[in-house]
């Protein structure tokens, strides 16, 4: 794959979502001996986000408010293809969207135009360089504080806007 990735023949796009927290969760607390430690966890508005490194060197993003799904997945696939515009292989995860009896028919579709999504092994996140983005992002990237959800949306573009020139990572 990887070599006829590099010839142009194909493309090859790494695949994952993830969700990012209006509040952030608590990382530890202190409690005295023998005691309960409770904390009651702050529900909001969770901004998700899938994104796609292309083997080119191109970054692909959707992002949305709402629940994510199987038909989000379906259409976002077949932006990327239409963007990458030559066969492709995607590489993600075992999530129950990616292979929803629902989107199958569709599937079935982009895999006439060329798509190919090649599933990684169970329970391997570190298999999967998008996985990496969103460590960066919220543990580095992002401050560690609650947002409004325009904050919050303003702060995860900025990020995706600037990859590749203000945020950067490697994969050695």
């Amino acid at each position: 794959m990887l070599e006829k990735s590099k010839r142009g023949e194909m493309g090859l796009a790494y695949l994952d979502e993830a969700g990012f927290a209006q509040a952030q969760p608590n990382r530890s607390a202190w409690t005295e001996t023998g005691e309960v430690h409770l904390i009651t966890a702050e529900r909001g508005k969770r901004l998700k986000v899938l994104a796609a490194l292309i083997s080119t060197g191109e970054f692909f993003t959707a992002k949305f408010w709402e629940t994510m799904t199987a038909a989000l997945f379906g259409g976002f696939l077949g932006l990327l293809l239409e963007s990458v515009g030559r066969p492709l292989t995607v590489i993600l995860d075992n999530a129950s969207i990616h292979k929803a009896k629902e989107i199958q028919p569709l599937l079935a579709l982009r895999k006439q135009k060329g798509l190919t999504l090649h599933f990684l092994p169970p329970d391997s996140p570190e298999l999967n360089r998008v996985e990496k983005l969103w460590h960066k992002m919220k543990y580095e990237w992002m401050a560690f504080k609650a947002r409004n959800a325009p904050t919050l949306e303003a702060n995860v573009d900025k990020i995706l806007g600037g990859f590749g020139s203000d945020y950067r990572m490697t994969f050695c």
